[in-house]
């Protein structure tokens, strides 16, 4: 089985669209592992999204935190790398699978970070992912806040957190470490079968995405390490060709909108992105896609 294929698999329990609310759902099954991918710095997969973990003299540090039923196996998982426990947490944007442990480590003392974007809608609740989420108790909320980015200068790195423009919602943060040259995506970048999700519902806009890639792409370089928001490890030609494939996606969708009595039924009909081999499952399929395009226009 190779990795995309193993991710497949993987997202019958992680499936972030089709799963009503954590609370519904069986954790105890999920295995949390632990990847270190250069001196003090790893990354666990779970259910929900990838987390980035600093971890060395100063503070541990770990970006994102899945889901709350799973704090007790991320907190485990953090230990089996030699690091203290969690004293910063950062979001890369509001979603319940990337933010779902806020409350625990919240209660254990640990500082919540996000753009300003993701305190609102955490607070306000509303529709995230495809699901009603109820607003989220003071304790989970982001307790410092920015509105393009800010710098952790700890475990022999700079680490920056970084607000380019959004896209997969309009709070999405990348955290860069300068030093060891890893760049966490969050849900800008899927790495696994299936279209991008695009949550135009939380501020998102293909457009804003495409640019953020853009920006991130002309940051990094072949050795940069990659960490998406969901899916196995990857790098910066792997990135440039999903960011390709959106721009294609987007281009074929603009041409069929602008003819004569373009209706999204007509163009999601139109099947533009049937010879785009984006693999079996994931979460979200072409009609979807095809749709989070077209809102992005008519926004």
């Amino acid at each position: 089985m190779n990795r995309f294929a193993a991710f497949a698999v993987a997202l019958a329990s992680t499936a972030l669209v089709a799963a009503p609310t954590s609370a519904q759902r069986d954790f105890s099954q999920v295995e949390v592992t632990a990847e270190e991918i250069a001196t003090g710095v790893a990354v666990l997969f779970g259910a929900g999204g990838n987390i980035g973990v600093s971890h060395g003299d100063d503070a541990t540090v770990i970006i994102d935190d899945q889901f709350a039923p799973l704090s007790g196996k991320i907190e485990a998982a953090i230990a089996s790398l030699g690091a203290s426990p969690v004293k910063y947490v950062v979001n890369t944007h509001w979603h319940f699978d990337h933010t779902g442990g806020n409350e625990h480590f919240g209660g254990t003392g640990a500082t919540i970070f996000a753009h300003d974007n993701v305190r609102i809608r955490m607070a306000e609740g509303g529709m995230a992912a495809g699901n009603n989420t109820p607003p989220a108790p003071d304790i989970a909320l982001p307790v410092v806040t920015y509105g393009q980015g800010m710098r952790f200068h700890l475990n022999d790195d700079t680490i920056n957190l970084m607000f380019l423009g959004g896209g997969h919602t309009d709070g999405d943060s990348v955290v860069f470490w300068e030093n060891k040259n890893i760049v966490h995506m969050g849900d800008l970048y899927f790495n696994i079968p299936g279209y991008p999700f695009i949550d135009t519902n939380s501020g998102g806009s293909v457009y804003n995405a495409m640019d953020s890639l853009d920006l991130v792409i002309a940051m990094i370089d072949d050795k940069t390490k990659v960490i998406p928001g969901h899916g196995p490890m990857s790098n910066k030609a792997e990135l440039v060709a999903y960011r390709a494939m959106i721009g294609e996606a987007v281009q074929r969708v603009e041409a069929e909108s602008a003819s004569e009595g373009a209706t999204l039924e007509r163009v999601i009909a139109a099947k533009l992105l049937d010879d785009i081999d984006r693999g079996e499952g994931g979460f979200i399929d072409a009609d979807a896609f095809v749709t989070a395009i077209w809102n992005s226009m008519n926004e």
